[in-house]
């Protein structure tokens, strides 16, 4: 508990392997990730001397490294979407062209354990000289890889290379050793990570001492001699126990806050505690967009101050949204609390799922709220970490529906299939969910348990959500008996096999104000419906021009499911205060077609009104 009162629940995620996905939402794109995207990226990683640079590392070809010093970790989060993919497939020739990029990666590592192409090839006298280098930031992506690819499969290859390299790290790095600031966080995480499935305890608490070593003036390189940058870019102004405010870069924060929040679940810290609601409700409250996305600026690919989220000049990387989704999913790991969901659905179907094309082999790096037609996803970039994070992130996403509570379980996303897994108290239970979300609000569940007893499921009740009900066997429960908790409708009862549980919410079309200090949204609205934000497209509304039109508050939309259109989507028809139709299609769907214009934070027709209720 923190000092402040917040209460540790201490769940446990499910992971995503006992998930079975099976609906028309998310399980075709799964499969055009497994059979378009995987390739595409391994196809990318071959072309660009990615792949190569390993094999020049350990001697096995001539030549010199290609491209930037982060490129390593491209092939490592590719290797860990893989890893992914066989939990879900067991596709043999995947697997043995994975065993061949581990033979290269392992012949690239040093004797003592180091492990960079770019410093191997390039700089060899310079390792351990520049703290914005990412050699830490590389490693802790391999560590990820050779965890998934550990439990995917079993075998121990790259997971002995991720050993040797964290001991490595241990070796030269800790109390009474050298100091050091990793640049660009994710080590942190990693190594907490790399502690669980070998249960090496000097792993979390060397991942401890890299955050401590936090706001101390240790930090040294480029990062830290750049005057426009700075300590704060990289979360290195102030010491992590006193963080106030979200700062610097995106991507960065939010490693350094899922790291935190991974380092609380080891060691109930509650200074960490403290400092991570802090941290949350300055980035949700005054730093986050309707979309679930963050960072404003291109300059410093992050944060500049309260309140600033212009649309058309949106920063909002694809990894800051994926980061956005591991940090709250750990939060409501740790205090389990619905509002942390909220955040993950938010960012997950709206701020990453537009990173990647319906297609699976077109990107976004950067996803603005609007555009005059000219921004437009493309296959591949110099700097291509997003593409590699959607690789990895996507096939994961079964392992967030899903927490196992001290008493029960929890469910956090609703879609359709199969789930097996223990509880905490042993009981096998098997959950059979079936749905239409994110289009339709009624999901019902059939609970088939190994022996029958009382426990808490645990339903999250979206922020979204205005009214719902929930039945048990055909019986509503009425609202006067209804007991809520944290965003929760608890379910405590004697559960036997084949119970069934019907839970409808409501899923209004909504209009959605800023607060009037988001100087770029006054005079605006924006339309959700259920989790998925939507936006206005040049495609579906050719008499518009772009900003060149206007709709009203009080402006009612018809809903139509269009099988035929952008994979199955939702369509809202409603008319402009002009009275002229118009369509909206969710934000995550659009410039999958014709370039043209989008919006999704529309002008707002003045009334004429004198007074308005």
């Amino acid at each position: 508990m923190g000092k402040h009162g917040h209460k540790l629940e201490g769940w446990q995620g499910v992971p995503f392997n006992k998930v079975n996905i099976e609906d028309s939402f998310w399980r075709p794109r799964l499969e055009v990730l497994k059979t378009i995207t995987m390739r595409a990226c391994l196809d990318q990683c071959e072309r660009t001397g990615r792949i190569a640079n390993f094999a020049k590392a350990g001697g096995l070809v001539d030549g010199s490294h290609e491209g930037r010093y982060y490129n390593d970790s491209d092939v490592y989060k590719v290797l860990e979407g893989a890893a992914y993919s066989l939990m879900i497939d067991r596709d043999p020739s995947l697997e043995i062209e994975i065993d061949h990029i581990i033979d290269l990666i392992a012949a690239a590592q040093e004797e003592d354990g180091y492990l960079s192409t770019y410093y191997t090839l390039k700089a060899p006298k310079l390792k351990w000289t520049d703290m914005e280098k990412h050699e830490m930031y590389n490693g802790g992506h391999l560590l990820e890889a050779a965890v998934a690819y550990y439990e995917a499969t079993g075998k121990r290859a790259l997971l002995n290379v991720a050993c040797k390299l964290a001991d490595h790290y241990d070796n030269l790095f800790g109390p009474q050793k050298r100091h050091w600031v990793e640049g660009h966080e994710e080590i942190e995480l990693a190594l907490v990570k790399l502690y669980r499935v070998t249960g090496e305890e000097r792993y979390w608490k060397l991942a401890l001492w890299l955050l401590e070593e936090r706001g101390n003036g240790h930090g040294v390189g480029m990062i830290w001699e750049k005057e426009e940058w700075g300590p704060a870019y990289c979360q290195d102004d102030v010491p992590v126990r006193d963080i106030e405010t979200v700062k610097g870069h995106a991507v960065r924060a939010m490693y350094l806050f899922t790291a935190m929040a991974d380092v609380v679940h080891v060691s109930e810290d509650p200074a960490y505690v403290d400092a991570l609601h802090r941290v949350w409700h300055h980035t949700v409250e005054c730093n986050m967009y309707v979309t679930g996305g963050i960072g404003p600026s291109k300059h410093n690919e992050g944060f500049t101050h309260d309140y600033d989220l212009p649309n058309d000049s949106a920063y909002c990387e694809t990894c800051a949204a994926i980061a956005m989704v591991f940090w709250n999913h750990r939060m409501n790991l740790l205090f389990g609390d619905a509002k942390y969901m909220d955040v993950v659905e938010r960012s997950m179907l709206n701020g990453a799922l537009t990173g990647i094309s319906l297609s699976g082999d077109r990107f976004f790096y950067v996803n603005p709220l609007a555009s005059e037609g000219n921004h437009h996803r493309v296959e591949w970039f110099d700097t291509s970490c997003c593409p590699t994070n959607i690789v990895r992130f996507l096939p994961s996403i079964g392992g967030y529906l899903y927490a196992i509570t001290k008493q029960g379980l929890a469910i956090n996303l609703y879609t359709s299939g199969k789930s097996s897994f223990k509880l905490s108290h042993g009981n096998q239970v098997e959950l059979n969910m079936q749905t239409e979300y994110p289009w339709d609000g009624a999901v019902g569940i059939e609970v088939q348990l190994e022996k029958n007893e009382a426990f808490p499921i645990s339903m999250r009740i979206p922020g979204w959500c205005r009214s719902y009900k929930a039945s048990v066997n055909g019986q509503v429960i009425p609202i006067a008996d209804l007991r809520i908790e944290k965003g929760y409708l608890v379910l405590d009862r004697l559960w036997k096999s084949g119970d069934q549980i019907e839970f409808v919410m409501e899923m209004a079309v909504q209009v959605v104000r800023s607060r009037q200090e988001v100087e770029a949204n006054r005079g605006r609205l924006a339309i959700q419906r259920g989790p998925l934000v939507y936006c206005l497209e040049q495609e579906d509304n050719k008499d518009f021009n772009y900003d060149d039109f206007t709709i009203r508050s009080d402006g009612s939309f018809a809903t139509e499911y269009r099988s035929d259109l952008l994979g199955g989507i939702v369509v809202l028809s409603g008319q402009d205060s002009h009275g002229r139709p118009c369509n909206l299609i969710p934000y995550y769907a659009w410039d999958n077609r014709n370039p043209g214009f989008m919006q999704v934070w529309m002008r707002e027709a003045e009334s004429p009104a004198i007074y308005s209720i």
